[in-house]
């Protein structure tokens, strides 16, 4: 991205109206599979704004939560929204723990992989402070075509601007398939890895409450956008609004696909 485009990450407003609130919903999918049996010491890497931590403390029954983020916004709004005593927020790096050596019973992330610099080293350190038979797991948005919110966005924006082809989150993340996550975990040490399609129904009232988040200058879109001057802007809206789906009552209605990966200690 260039210099004027830096991606923005870190306020939990703009972030949960963007892709938050259906983060919440992968999350809920994601732990049934995981199937994790009451009273486990979980740790959450890359919580942002705690959908995950919810979901676990919803789902799972956890002993205690130990949750971490770079983005002292977004732990500040996690904060702000779960204050369970077994909930312990800090901020941290993904691929430098500050966690002991095998003192998770089970290590998640959501939504985080595509994000860090070195996605190996943070999926060792996820291995490395899980217990032996313990579990590590993550999931993450396919935005090659399953993330249907994003996919029609970089698709109308590539139309319009070919030359910003190489910003497409399809282009940037490779990971977000089920070849590479698997060889991601098993070279990490994990054994019995499996991954499988997470999709949820994203549905927008009318093309407003598609086009807003958009707006909010957080996440790779939103960011791309705000760089735009308005005719490009502009351009990138009419071409959203005539091809994207809606029906009668102008719902438009999408779908949204994660890929989970789950590997053992």
């Amino acid at each position: 991205m260039t210099e004027h485009a830096k991606e923005a990450w870190g306020l939990g407003g703009p972030y949960d109206r963007y892709v938050g609130r259906w983060s919440r919903l992968v999350a809920r999918s994601f732990l049934e599979w995981l199937a994790v049996p009451a009273g486990q010491t979980w740790g959450d890497v890359g919580c942002g704004t705690g959908a995950l931590v919810e979901g676990i403390l919803a789902v799972a029954n956890p002993k205690l939560v130990f949750a971490i983020d770079r983005s002292e916004g977004f732990l500040a709004a996690a904060q702000a929204g779960i204050t369970a005593q077994r909930v312990q927020f800090e901020v941290g790096d993904a691929a430098a723990l500050p966690w002991p050596t095998a003192s998770r019973d089970v290590t998640v992330s959501g939504l985080v992989l595509n994000f860090v610099p070195d996605a190996g080293a943070m999926a060792r350190e996820m291995a490395r402070v899980t217990r032996s038979q313990g579990k590590v797991a993550a999931y993450i948005w396919d935005y090659r075509g399953g993330m249907e919110m994003m996919r029609h966005f970089w698709d109308a924006a590539v139309a319009v601007r070919p030359e910003d082809a190489s910003l497409d989150q399809a282009e940037r993340f490779p990971l977000c398939q089920p070849e590479p996550l698997t060889a991601l975990f098993q070279d990490a040490g994990l054994r019995s890895v499996a991954v499988r399609a997470i999709d949820i129904p994203t549905v927008f009232r009318d093309f407003d409450e598609y086009w807003l988040p958009f707006l909010g200058k957080q996440g790779a879109a939103p960011t791309y956008l705000a760089s735009l001057d308005d005719e490009a802007r502009e351009q990138i809206r009419a071409r959203l609004q005539a091809c994207l789906p809606a029906a009668a009552d102008g719902s438009i209605a999408l779908t949204a696909r994660a890929w989970a990966v789950q590997g053992m200690v």
